[in-house]
C-alpha cells in the first residue's frame, strides 16, 4: 500500500530528526526539510516536486530508490549518492564537501557539484546537459564515457583539471576559467556560444573553433587578447573606454610591461631586503586610479608589482596588506624571519 502525503510547505519547528514514514511513501508537491536535524530518509521515497535538504548537517545518505522532480542538498552532509536515485530535472550538491563519489549511468539535465571539495570524479557514462562543476579541485579528467553534446559546461577553477573529454562533440557554453593545468581544448570540440578561458595555459584554439567568441572572465575579448598578450600597448589600455575591458588588457599586458611605457607617479620608496621599494600611482580614466607595490625578490632580484588598495600611504603599509596585516605597525617580517 502506496503512502500518499500531500506537501507544499516548509516542515514545521522543531526540525526533524527521524521522518517515521514507511518505506514507498509519496509526497504530492514540494518537500523542504532545510536546515533540520534529519538522519535519514524513508527507502523508496517519492516526491512528485523539488525535494530541499539543503544545510542538511546529519544526513549523510539518500535512500535507495529516491525520485524526485527536482533534488536540492547545498551545504548538506552527504558522502555519496545512491545508484538508482531519479532525478528529473536537477540535481544540486553545492558545497556538499564531504561527497566523494557519483552514481554511473546518472541520468539528469543539470548536475551542480560546485564547491564539492572531496569529489574525486565525475560519474561514467552519464547522461548530464548542463553540468557545473566550479571548484572541484580534486578532478584531474573526465570519465570515458559521456554524452556527446552538452547545453553548458561550467567548471571554473578547477585548477587540477588537465583535459577535457574526447567523447564531448559539441557544447552551447564553455567555461574553463581558472583551470590553469588545462593546456588545450579537444580538436573535435564545437563551441556554439562563448568560451571563457581567463587563466588556463591554453595558447591557441583548435580548427573547428576558430572565430567562436572568447571570454576573460565573462568579458568579450578577441583571440590577441587571449593569445598575443605581447601585441598589447600602454596606450591601448589607457584609451580604452570600457572599464571591464580595460582591466583584461591590463592583466594581459602585466603591471611589469605596463610601467615600462608610462610615467607612474611615485608615493612612497623605502628599501627591504630585495632592495628598492616603490609604492606608484596611475590615474585611469573613469576609472579607479591604479595603486602598485614595486618590488624585488631578494633571491632572483627579479622585479614584482603587486596592485594594493588606494588608501596605502607608504611602501611598508601596502606591504603589511599584502602580508595581511590591517595595522601596519604589526608588521615586522626581517623579526619573522
Amino acid at each position: 500500500m502506496v503512502n500518499w502525503v500531500t506537501v507544499d510547505s516548509k516542515q514545521p519547528e522543531p526540525p526533524l530528526a527521524v521522518w517515521n514514514a514507511p518505506a514507498g511513501t509519496v509526497v504530492q508537491g514540494n518537500l523542504d526539510l532545510s536546515d533540520s536535524r534529519i538522519k535519514r530518509l524513508p527507502e523508496q521515497l517519492t516526491v512528485t516536486g523539488c525535494l530541499t535538504l539543503n544545510d542538511c548537517l546529519s544526513l549523510q545518505e539518500l535512500p535507495p530508490g529516491l525520485r524526485c522532480y527536482k533534488l536540492s542538498a547545498r551545504g548538506s552532509a552527504l558522502r555519496s549518492i545512491p545508484a538508482d536515485i531519479q532525478v528529473q530535472s536537477c540535481l544540486d550538491l553545492s558545497d556538499c564537501t564531504q561527497l566523494e563519489a557519483l552514481p554511473p549511468d546518472l541520468k539528469v539535465g543539470t548536475l551542480i557539484v560546485s564547491g564539492c571539495s572531496s569529489l574525486r570524479a565525475l560519474p561514467e557514462a552519464s547522461d548530464i546537459y548542463f553540468l557545473d562543476m566550479t571548484r572541484c579541485p580534486r578532478i584531474t579528467s573526465f570519465p570515458a564515457y559521456g554524452r556527446e553534446r552538452m547545453g553548458r559546461l561550467i567548471a571554473r577553477e578547477c585548477a587540477a583539471l588537465r583535459e577535457l573529454p574526447n567523447w564531448l562533440l559539441g557544447i552551447g557554453i564553455l567555461d574553463v576559467s581558472g583551470c590553469s593545468a588545462l593546456q588545450e581544448l579537444p580538436e573535435q570540440l564545437q563551441v556554439a556560444g562563448w568560451i571563457d578561458l581567463a587563466d588556463t595555459a591554453i595558447t591557441a584554439l583548435p580548427a573547428l573553433m576558430q572565430g567562436t567568441a572568447l571570454r576573460w572572465r565573462s568579458v568579450r575579448i578577441d583571440e590577441r587578447i587571449a593569445f598575443r598578450p605581447h601585441e598589447i600597448q600602454a596606450e591601448e589600455v589607457l584609451k580604452e573606454g570600457n572599464v571591464e575591458l580595460r582591466r583584461v588588457l591590463l592583466e594581459r599586458m602585466g603591471h611589469e610591461r605596463f610601467l615600462e611605457q608610462v610615467q607612474p607617479e611615485i608615493l612612497d620608496t623605502d628599501v627591504d631586503p630585495g632592495g628598492l621599494r616603490r609604492l606608484l600611482l596611475i590615474q585611469m580614466a573613469n576609472d579607479e586610479s591604479l595603486f602598485l607595490l614595486a618590488v624585488q625578490c631578494p633571491s632572483t632580484g627579479r622585479q614584482y608589482t603587486l596592485r594594493v588598495p588606494p588608501s596605502m600611504q607608504t611602501c611598508h603599509q601596502a606591504a603589511a596588506w599584502i602580508a595581511g596585516f590591517d595595522n601596519p605597525d604589526d608588521y615586522h617580517p626581517m623579526l619573522e624571519s
